[in-house]
């Protein structure tokens, strides 16, 4: 029962960062004008950011140290990234299917991977 609370606590968490993160960039780009590369990076910076902060206290509850947690986090977030970019390539290569389908899978992959590593690893306490 406590896995299912946390899987829609992560759910709430990755849509709020999603409104976040296009908040950021659509702000930057279109009322102080800022490229997309940048507003980008700093829309993204602020998504991670904040998953890190409501995962850690709401979602797992982590007791675990506040920089060990910021360290495993980034790493799970780049090993979860790496992991789902390749398997877009695979999908791209190997699938005739259209290749924004192939997005969707692919990060479906990857919430499913971040959350497990996330749950087991990041904020184990």
């Amino acid at each position: 029962m406590e896995t299912i609370k946390q899987v829609i606590k992560y759910g709430i968490v990755g849509a709020a960062n999603t409104l976040i993160t296009a908040a950021i960039i659509w702000v930057m780009m279109k009322k102080a004008d800022v490229s997309p590369i940048p507003s980008n990076i700093v829309g993204y910076a602020f998504g991670v950011l904040n998953s890190f902060i409501w995962n850690k206290q709401w979602t797992f509850k982590s007791s675990a140290g506040w920089i060990g947690s910021a360290m495993r986090f980034g790493v799970v977030f780049g090993i979860c990234y790496l992991l789902q970019l390749l398997l877009l390539i695979c999908l791209n290569r190997y699938l005739s299917i259209d290749p924004y389908y192939n997005q969707l899978i692919a990060m479906a992959f990857y919430t499913v991977i971040n959350f497990l590593m996330n749950k087991y690893f990041t904020f184990k306490t």
